[in-house]
């Protein structure tokens, strides 16, 4: 014989036996199954056996009929384990025990779940022990739901919390790592409300960081979160997480005007931490009169806050790294162009000290001499400041279709002086098919100049040789320039780090922030530069695309486009979740 056993509300402990051939009427103005609980209708559901099989439906009733936590629109099979919801009234659909002697209710397919009130009381965590356990209430107005489906619920826990760890690795911030905790929170749990309140020590009053409603309030007070006090400081305190299924009538709830004015119903909060830190809360509740958290939820809830812990660990890690990282490139940053200034005013006052010598003589000879002196350490100070602000300031590329050609024979032009002080040959091989491509001039004007000056300076003196080429690949539309000097070229030890900032070879002479700045300005404009290995002195190889638009402002440094229109249409939705 099946039987209906009271487990939650006015009625519980109480068992109804079903007779086999005749349905059941489940209300509070019924003799067969009458409720005394006033929240279930007068007639509330029915009951009715078929070929020996119970199907149950909602008779219209005001709170509605739930099987295993979902509401019913239809008539509905029935099986041995079910759990029935009539207001606050909770069922089990169970079998009558074939001993006699037995107390127990056998709930034959219930996936061996023990429903019964003692068996809830005895296995439910205590909710006055401490240190990360998870807390619920039992009084009679809870109401609890077990997943009908374990092996469903753990696939989904296993599938949220590797959900999890994939965000919480690839954010280090915290406010965009608590949002994308939220949102995963939202789209697992669907509470009414969801909040997270951090602290910065256990002493400190905690503060919203993320707050979200399923739907706005009418009447939202941007300045008043609405949360019990005595919850968020118990989970505080005893780093446990409570679970309430029906805040309405909780004890801990009912001091809060919080819980009457939004109707919650039920609400689950547990602590955010990680070992002995405690980083704060995170709080969801729901205001619907026929649902509940469950206890899975709860366990999951506990290991999302325990992930979010390690993940905020990690972030202030990253942070003081970051911080530390910071301090240290500051202080090199600092000490490199506190020595190339200091040896960049030695030359300076040795030429001063020569040409005021001669002012004091009358001597134009000494003058004469001192004068490239001064003149050669101003074109020093002079190019590091600008490389400086390279380095150091984004700008937007002004890009406009040039003769790379032109601009090469400019820069040749300018360092013509150089070369023939030194003895120096330039040969340029530069292709007749090269069309105008889209630079910013000024940008690239600077990166030649920085590369052609160390080749002056690699080069041997009387006998070196410096030669520039220039190819164009209309396959890949790209152009590639070749700059090579018969120099010493660059030992192995210095290869991997010859575009590092301060890293010169120069000794006095260099700054280290020449290449630097000039893989910078070519990667602005989506292009490469890259040292050759099949030379005997140095050979720097640069490459540019020809195919951007010349009016592309802002950030270039990626290619544009292939024109396609269902690769463009791709960027075109792809690109507002990029921002």
């Amino acid at each position: 014989m099946l039987i209906l056993h009271v487990l939650q509300g006015p009625d519980r402990g109480r068992k109804f036996e079903l007779p086999e051939t005749e349905p059941q009427l489940i209300g509070r103005s019924t003799e067969a199954l009458p409720i005394s609980d006033s929240t279930v209708s007068r007639r509330h559901a029915e009951l009715t056996p078929d070929h020996g099989a119970w199907f149950l439906r909602d008779l219209d009733s005001a709170n509605g009929t739930y099987i295993n936590g979902h509401r019913i629109t239809e008539r509905t099979r029935l099986k041995p384990g079910d759990q029935i919801r009539c207001g606050s009234t909770l069922f089990t659909f169970a079998r009558k025990p074939v001993d006699p002697k037995s107390s127990m209710v056998d709930l034959v397919d219930a996936e061996a779940f023990d429903l019964t009130v003692e068996g809830l009381i005895e296995n439910a965590p205590s909710t006055d022990s401490g240190g990360g356990g998870e807390g619920r209430d039992l009084n009679e107005e809870s109401m609890v739901l077990a997943s009908p489906d374990p092996s469903k619920a753990a696939r989904d826990h296993l599938r949220v919390i590797y959900d999890l760890t994939a965000l919480t690795g690839s954010i280090i911030d915290r406010e965009p790592l608590l949002e994308r905790v939220v949102d995963l929170i939202f789209s697992e749990f669907n509470p009414d409300r969801g909040f997270i309140l951090l602290q910065d020590s256990a002493e400190s009053r905690p503060e919203p960081i993320v707050v979200r409603y399923k739907v706005r309030p009418k009447n939202l007070d941007e300045g008043r979160i609405p949360v019990s006090r005595t919850i968020v400081q118990h989970v505080l305190r005893q780093n446990q997480g409570i679970l309430s299924t029906n805040a309405m009538n909780d004890r801990r709830f009912r001091s809060g005007d919080s819980v009457k004015d939004y109707g919650i119903r039920s609400a689950i909060c547990v602590p955010i931490r990680t070992g002995d830190r405690t980083f704060g809360v995170i709080h969801i509740d729901s205001s619907l009169a026929n649902f509940t958290f469950t206890d899975s939820q709860l366990e999951l809830l506990n290991a999302i806050g325990q992930h979010t812990g390690l993940a905020l660990r990690s972030a202030e890690q990253v942070s003081r790294q970051v911080q530390t990282e910071r301090l240290a490139a500051m202080g090199q940053t600092v000490a490199s162009l506190s020595h190339s200034i200091k040896n960049i005013l030695q030359g300076l006052r040795g030429g001063a000290d020569a040409v005021e010598l001669a002012l004091k003589r009358g001597n134009l000879k000494l003058a004469n001499d001192g004068w490239p002196i001064l003149a050669r350490n101003l074109d020093r100070i002079y190019t590091m400041t600008l490389n400086m602000l390279a380095y150091s300031k984004h700008r937007d590329l002004e890009i406009d279709l040039t003769s790379l050609h032109a601009l090469i024979e400019e820069v040749v032009e300018l360092l013509h002086s150089a070369t023939k002080k030194k003895g120096v040959g330039v040969i340029l091989d530069l292709a007749d098919d090269m069309p105008p491509l889209p630079l910013d001039i000024g940008a690239m004007h600077q990166a030649l100049m920085n590369v052609l000056t160390n080749a002056i300076d690699a080069a041997p003196e009387r006998k070196g040789m410096i030669s520039i080429r220039t190819e164009f690949d209309a396959g890949r539309n790209g152009a590639r320039i070749t700059i090579t000097d018969n120099g010493p070229g660059v030992p192995a030890e210095w290869r991997e780090r010859i575009f590092d900032a301060f890293s010169t070879r120069k000794g006095q002479r260099g700054t280290g922030l020449g290449l630097a700045v000039t893989r910078k300005i070519v990667q602005e404009h989506g292009g490469t530069i890259r040292l050759l290995d099949d030379h005997d002195g140095a050979s720097f190889q640069i490459e540019l695309p020809s195919d951007r638009a010349p009016t592309d402002p802002g950030d270039t440094r990626l290619p544009k486009p292939a024109d396609n229109d269902d690769l463009a249409l791709l960027f075109e939705e792809d690109e507002p979740d990029e921002n």
